[in-house]
């Protein structure tokens, strides 16, 4: 009999091997000071491109005198019980309204963890009878969903809506077979790429098929649409999203989330949906907080603006100094270039410990091999000198990159002591 512990250690996963070598790094580095463009690390300044505070209100003054004053008033504690038991209040009810008028919903359920309710609803929504189809540059979290469906499941290729209807054939026969529905998955904005979800023509799709749509628009909410409702309301088809899915951890600046629907199919949610049934109520502080936070999206469409003429001369300056940025419609801004993980961990470090800037860079396994993403997240607190000086050292970053620099064996100048 094998020992589960022996067979970990001798299989740590794709990104698990470079652990040693990497950790406190390349993985699991420590950004030091206030929230903000401009932080520390390691003892050095950094121009900070990869934290999701897109419209800058982790340490808007504001923000931060509400969560210190709800944490004194309230603890850490309240409600001290599950949402269904003993962990309601008028403040919970309170959000999840704002919420629903945000997104053009008729009600909404709060959830403690973005990617816990994403796996956990599609779990409640679906059986073992229905087909769930999905596209195939879904984030983890559907993943994950999806592998807990017991069920048939159907992936169609990205954003490719001839293969969606291919997909959808497949779905509808062995529905009417097994006496199923079917659940199409997608997002809002892809996190990885930056583009948009095809909503509209997903939503178009419903006359010919027989499909509720559920949208995880974690990068779209508060940046896209109008009044900041998400990607549906940017695309005009908000009413056709049947289930949407927000997070606090990107434009909120806060963590938690919440699913928006018909009012019948959020009650069902919350007398089914297990992680939230079994899990502690959302703390009173953080709520107390979402709800400032909301308030400020309501109250402030200039955060908005100002995100987006960030993001729009971040994604000029790119693509005019010549860099691809593939189909982003949002404002994920991936650079893509070619190389290999040694040179990749190499741009990692030039970048940091010699032009003072942090930004996440992106290899295999998460993308096909001989392929480098740089994924820049741009924020309402960036400024045009944060976007010249980083276009100006993307192209010495890539010269160095052609040239085959970063391909030398020792590159680094600095030795990264972990």
């Amino acid at each position: 009999m094998k020992d589960i512990f022996e067979k970990v250690v001798k299989n740590m996963g794709p990104l698990g091997i470079h652990a040693e070598s990497g950790h406190g790094y390349f993985f699991f580095p420590k950004l030091v000071g206030e929230i903000g463009p401009h932080m520390e690390y390691r003892g050095k300044k950094m121009l900070n491109w990869s934290l999701n505070n897109y419209l800058g209100l982790a340490n808007h003054p504001e923000v931060r005198k509400t969560d210190a004053e709800a944490a004194q008033q309230y603890g850490l504690g309240l409600p001290m019980g599950a949402r269904m038991m003993s962990g309601n209040s008028d403040n919970h009810e309170l959000l999840e309204k704002g919420l629903s008028q945000l997104v053009e919903k008729e009600d909404t359920i709060l959830c403690n963890f973005g990617y816990q309710a994403m796996v956990s609803a599609i779990d409640a929504l679906v059986d073992r009878h229905d087909v769930i189809v999905y596209d195939s540059e879904s984030h983890a979290c559907i993943l994950d969903g999806v592998r807990l469906h017991m069920g048939k499941r159907y992936v169609y290729k990205h954003n490719d809506m001839a293969d969606f209807e291919k997909q959808m054939d497949r779905a509808t026969k062995l529905a009417n077979e097994t006496g199923g529905a079917i659940l199409v998955i997608t997002e809002g904005v892809f996190g990885m790429r930056g583009d948009q979800g095809k909503l509209k023509e997903i939503v178009a799709l419903k006359k010919k098929y027989n499909f509720r749509l559920f949208v995880d628009d974690a990068h779209g909410i508060g940046t896209l649409g109008a009044k900041g409702g998400g990607t549906g309301q940017e695309q005009g088809c908000q009413d056709g999203i049947d289930v949407y899915f927000g997070t606090f951890a990107k434009s909120f600046a806060l963590i938690g989330g919440f699913i928006s629907s018909k009012k019948e199919i959020i009650t069902y949610l919350r007398y089914n949906m297990r992680s939230q049934i079994y899990a502690k109520s959302m703390p009173m502080p953080l709520v107390v907080g979402a709800l400032k936070r909301l308030e400020l999206i309501n109250k402030h469409p200039e955060y908005k603006a100002k995100l987006w003429e960030i993001t729009n001369a971040l994604q000029k300056g790119l693509r005019d100094a010549g860099f691809n940025l593939g189909d982003t419609n949002s404002c994920v801004t991936p650079v893509y270039l070619s190389g290999e993980v040694a040179e990749a961990t190499n741009i990692i470090h030039d970048l940091r410990e010699n032009y003072g800037i942090f930004c996440s860079v992106v290899t295999y396994p998460v993308i096909p091999k001989g392929m480098i993403i740089i994924r820049v997240i741009p924020t309402a607190t960036h400024t045009l000198e944060d976007v010249k000086y980083t276009v100006d050292t993307f192209s010495k970053i890539v010269h160095k990159l052609k040239s085959g620099e970063y391909a030398k064996a020792g590159f680094a100048k600095v030795k990264v002591d972990l």
